[in-house]
C-alpha cells in the first residue's frame, strides 16, 4: 500500500489543523493505521494509532483530548484532527500502515510495513 499524507501547514498556537492520508490499493479496511511525528533533533514518536474497524484507538499522553484520530475504509483514508495546537507539535507528521490478523491497535512503530512521505506541521508561539 502507498500512503500519501497532506494537510500541514503554519498556524498559531491554540490553533488547529487536519491532517490526511490517503492510501492507494483495494484492502485498505486490512490493515491498523497509525500517526508518528519527528520533530527536528529528536526520534520520530508514536502520536496516534486506530485499528483496521475504526472501532479502536490509541493516543499518546502528549496528544490526548487534543488530537483525534479517524478512518473512513470506503475512501480509503484516514485523518488526524489536531485542536488546541502547541509550539512542542511543531514536526514533520507521518502516517503508516501495518497489515494486522484482527481489529487491534498497534503503537510500536518497528511493527508498521508503510510509510507515508510526511507533512510540516509547525505552531508559532
Amino acid at each position: 500500500v502507498q500512503l500519501q499524507a497532506s494537510g500541514g501547514g503554519l498556524v498559531q498556537a491554540g490553533g488547529y489543523l487536519r491532517l490526511s492520508c490517503a492510501a492507494s490499493g483495494r484492502t485498505f479496511s486490512i490493515y491498523g493505521m497509525g500517526w508518528f511525528r519527528q520533530a527536528p533533533g529528536k526520534e520520530r514518536e508514536f502520536i496516534a494509532a486506530i485499528s483496521r474497524s475504526g472501532g479502536m484507538t490509541y493516543y499518546a499522553d502528549s496528544v490526548k483530548g487534543r488530537f483525534t484520530i479517524s478512518r473512513d475504509n470506503a475512501k480509503n483514508a484516514v485523518t488526524l484532527q489536531m485542536n488546541s495546537l502547541k509550539p512542542e507539535d511543531t514536526a514533520i507528521y507521518h502516517c503508516a500502515a501495518v497489515r494486522t490478523g484482527w481489529d487491534n491497535v498497534i503503537v510500536r512503530e518497528h511493527e508498521y510495513d508503510y510509510w507515508g512521505q510526511g507533512t510540516q506541521v509547525t505552531v508559532s508561539s
